[in-house]
């Protein structure tokens, strides 16, 4: 944890604030950002550490708001499930907050082994949440009711599920209404976000489950997030319609994309321009990575004709080829203050007064030179200065 009585000058840093960018200086201890002007002193006879930001880009950290903290994949026997995520390779992405769920696998995975994972990575020094549930229908979950993990296990923020997938448990209408309203009660007591983070598949049915539930439901369209939007063109013109014409938001995946061999899908830098051009406001799309999950291919007969994992590293790649057409200012929220307002964390994705001290400084080619979290310098130089317990 880090020592309430340490502070760090970034000095001569190109800020991205919510007012835009500037030249400026920061100060941060006690894992907050405590002052930012341009010509900041360090404190008078307290340890402080000195930072030359020159040239070099200080951002908000990435929350990276799906990952598979505990392994994911399976879908070509059991040597095909993927490994834990360690904390160095979050680090090295860039990545100072995350979001972990289960996925296909909720037989071999389970809730209670997630949430023991999310606070080991807080002990490690990150930000971390999660989900309960997977794509199974009646939900998995720790408490015996979606409402309860929410309400009174902290680190729940919502809920996942999975439609138009032949993978999944093919929910009828009415259970995902279910679900939904069972997410929204626990969101009006805790004032958590209470998501319902829906996979989405390939099936030709894309989003018409949610377009019906929306239909016959009072549940605000706010509550949805379906993910993977991205992996077939079909679908991601259903969800640039939705959210055009219903308000619904989109998690754009960068780890999924025809770069990587995922067969049919749009690039994800390409899916958030064309979603742009078309009229949705960009303050309704994130990028996520599906880190450690599995990307498995299938011929016509059903079966698994290649897998791979997917890394973290696609997130800073996608936001590097976005910088290409929009500023950085436009492009930056999807994985920071975009996915900070999503999750309610009201302290979190931006660099401003009072909020956490979870910052990047970047160099032009969006390489991580150093990386704080809560405050505490965890990459120096491009490589990870802190590790996990058995890295």
């Amino acid at each position: 944890m880090t020592n309430s009585l340490d502070f760090t000058l970034i000095q001569n840093a190109r800020l991205l604030t919510p007012e835009g960018s500037r030249q400026s200086s920061l100060l941060m201890g006690a894992g907050k950002i405590l002052a930012i002007a341009p010509d900041l002193l360090p404190p008078r006879q307290l340890q402080c550490r000195m930072v030359d930001a020159r040239g070099h880009w200080v951002v908000p950290g990435i929350i990276d708001q799906h990952v598979h903290l505990t392994g994911g994949g399976g879908e070509a026997g059991f040597h095909t499930r993927t490994p834990e995520v360690m904390l160095s390779q979050l680090l090295k992405a860039g990545i100072t907050g995350v979001m972990g769920l289960l996925g296909t696998d909720g037989m071999t995975r389970h809730v209670a082994s997630l949430f023991a994972k999310t606070m080991g990575l807080r002990n490690e020094g990150i930000s971390a949440w999660m989900l309960t549930g997977s794509y199974e229908v009646p939900t998995i979950t720790i408490t015996g009711s979606v409402r309860d993990d929410i309400a009174f296990i902290e680190p729940v923020l919502g809920v996942k599920t999975a439609i138009s997938d032949h993978r999944a448990s093919q929910p009828t209408i009415e259970e995902l209404i279910r679900i939904a309203t069972q997410a929204r009660s626990a969101a009006l007591l805790t004032q958590k976000p209470g998501l319902v983070v829906m996979h989405m598949g390939n099936a030709s049915s894309a989003l018409a489950p949610l377009e019906e539930v929306l239909a016959r439901s009072d549940v605000p369209a706010g509550h949805f997030l379906p993910t993977h939007v991205n992996r077939q063109r079909h679908l991601l013109e259903y969800g640039i319609r939705l959210a055009r014409t219903q308000g619904v938001n989109l998690d754009i995946t960068s780890g999924i994309s025809p770069v990587s061999g995922a067969r049919g899908a749009v690039k994800p830098s390409d899916a958030v321009l064309e979603a742009q051009e078309q009229g949705v406001s960009l303050s309704q799309l994130t990028l996520s990575s599906d880190g450690n999950g599995s990307i498995p291919a299938f011929d016509k007969q059903g079966n698994v004709c290649g897998l791979t994992v997917a890394g973290f590293s696609s997130l800073l790649d996608e936001a590097r080829d976005l910088s290409q057409r929009l500023t950085l200012e436009q492009a930056w929220p999807l994985l920071s203050s975009n996915v900070a307002h999503r999750l309610k964390l009201s302290h979190k994705g931006h660099i401003a007064l009072g909020y956490d001290a979870d910052l990047l400084m970047l160099d032009d080619a969006f390489d991580v030179e150093r990386l704080w979290a809560g405050g505490r310098l965890m990459v120096d130089n491009g490589q990870p200065c802190v590790r996990g317990t058995f890295e």
